[in-house]
């Protein structure tokens, strides 16, 4: 029955970041039809960043008052909350209210703070819960993490969002006459094959389905046996939670040890020294800043313009190197500092080549060659791929650190994404540093 538990485990991952995902695929719809235009992604972001204060007080709870707080009561409400969300955003997305003589997307903007405030506490609270469950399981929930990006970009994708056909456009050169034309390729959107209201109800379904997962993850005596304190273990397991009671209760800064002396560290077990705990969350805020934000808001002036093609082979499968590579960790779980410091190093050098090509649009290297569109492609991959294994090898070092380094990892993550998104949107939305390519012609030297 551990199957049972591992596909909860991976439903209950999915929900955690399933509906922001999906709002951020579904924006091509979304963005002809309602008054803000193109100016929304940045609203959006803006609104997600707001939503950290979730977190925050999630983290200052368990920071100040250990055990005070009932995280499977939390989830309930917050899961329950981003169900009812994404389905009014079904009905209310498109309504507009006058704001200061002008119309603005109110409710869309509402609901989607309330979603962002969902998914961002998610992060300070499931992890956490993974705890009561055994080790390898908390791989598991990274798998369904990184299906909740992959599976509403699937959708998207037979939704037919985004799907660009190149028309011939023929026009008079100067006005002057009929005889005196040029000819151009211009980008022309089909439509979809579904409405952005079925969409959203698709995503309020798989929250609905996350918190079906849960109930049973806190309710199913199959389950239960999977509690590390349930059946027969050996030395190796037992010698984690020897003294979980201390691990559990106090704060990660505590230097409480299994025999009442001070450890040589106060982070978790006392295994890892100042510098190395300093370490583990500074490469976790950094992997989080590039994967969350930093990469994904130059994701299409990276790709565009090598063709329609490499931009949506790109975010295909980058999306799918995010399960694949938590599904490689549950196989592969390793704790070494020295790997993860190499997989970062390299993800960050492939990442810088991704922001190199993004930053020389709409004319980046090898533009109008096949091995270019190849390159790009295959550097988001890569990177993609190394980084979340990064974020997986970083939640199995925490695992075993106990429930309070679980509950600072949550918060780390959302502390590198808010970082990134703080460094990004002035250079994006603000200073426009970055220059969008023509997916059907680009003219370059």
């Amino acid at each position: 029955m551990s199957l049972l538990t591992h596909l909860l485990a991976c439903l209950l991952g999915m929900g955690s970041w399933v509906s922001i995902n999906g709002l951020w695929v579904e924006l091509p719809l979304v963005v002809p039809q309602v008054p803000e235009g193109w100016y929304l992604p940045s609203y959006l972001s803006v609104l997600i960043q707001t939503a950290n204060v979730g977190p925050l007080v999630v983290t200052l709870v368990h920071r100040f008052r250990p055990g005070a707080l009932n995280e499977a009561a939390v989830i309930y409400v917050i899961i329950s909350v981003g169900t009812v969300a994404s389905f009014l955003l079904g009905f209310l997305w498109k309504e507009t209210v006058v704001v200061a003589g002008a119309p603005r997307s109110l409710a869309l903007l509402a609901l989607t703070f309330f979603l962002a405030a969902v998914d961002c506490t998610s992060s300070v609270t499931f992890l956490p819960f993974m705890m009561r469950l055994k080790p390898h399981f908390l791989t598991t929930y990274y798998i369904g993490e990184g299906v909740s990006g992959l599976l509403p970009a699937l959708v998207a994708l037979m939704q037919g969002v985004g799907v660009v056909r190149c028309i011939n456009a023929t026009q008079p050169k100067d006005g002057l006459s009929n005889s005196s034309v040029t000819f151009d390729l211009q980008a022309q959107y089909q439509p979809a094959h579904f409405s952005a209201e079925a969409f959203f109800f698709f995503l309020s379904a798989m929250m609905l389905v996350c918190l079906v997962a849960f109930v049973l993850l806190n309710h199913h005596p199959a389950v239960a046996r999977q509690h590390p304190s349930s059946g027969r273990t050996t030395g190796a397991e037992q010698k984690p939670h020897k003294d979980r009671k201390c691990v559990e209760q106090r704060p990660m800064m505590s230097p409480c040890g299994p025999d009442g002396q001070k450890r040589r560290s106060g982070f978790g077990s006392g295994v890892y020294g100042c510098l190395e705990v300093v370490f583990i969350f500074g490469v976790l805020a950094w992997v989080n800043a590039l994967t969350n934000t930093v990469l994904p808001s130059v994701q299409s002036y990276s790709c565009m313009p090598y063709g329609n093609r490499a931009y949506h082979l790109s975010a295909s499968l980058a999306a799918v190197s995010n399960p694949l590579a938590c599904f490689v960790a549950l196989f592969l779980p390793l704790r070494s500092l020295l790997l993860m410091g190499a997989l970062t190093v390299l993800g960050s050098a492939v990442g810088a080549y991704i922001m190199a090509m993004a930053a020389f649009s709409p004319c980046p290297l090898l533009v109008h060659v096949s091995s270019g569109s190849v390159l790009i492609v295959l550097a988001w991959v890569v990177c993609v791929l190394t980084l979340s294994y990064v974020k997986v090898m970083i939640g199995v070092i925490l695992r075993d650190e106990g429930h309070s380094a679980l509950v600072w990892c949550g918060a780390v993550v959302q502390l590198g994404s808010l970082l990134g998104a703080v460094t990004m949107f002035p250079l994006v939305s603000v200073y426009g540093f970055f220059s969008s390519g023509d997916p059907c012609s680009t003219t370059c030297p």
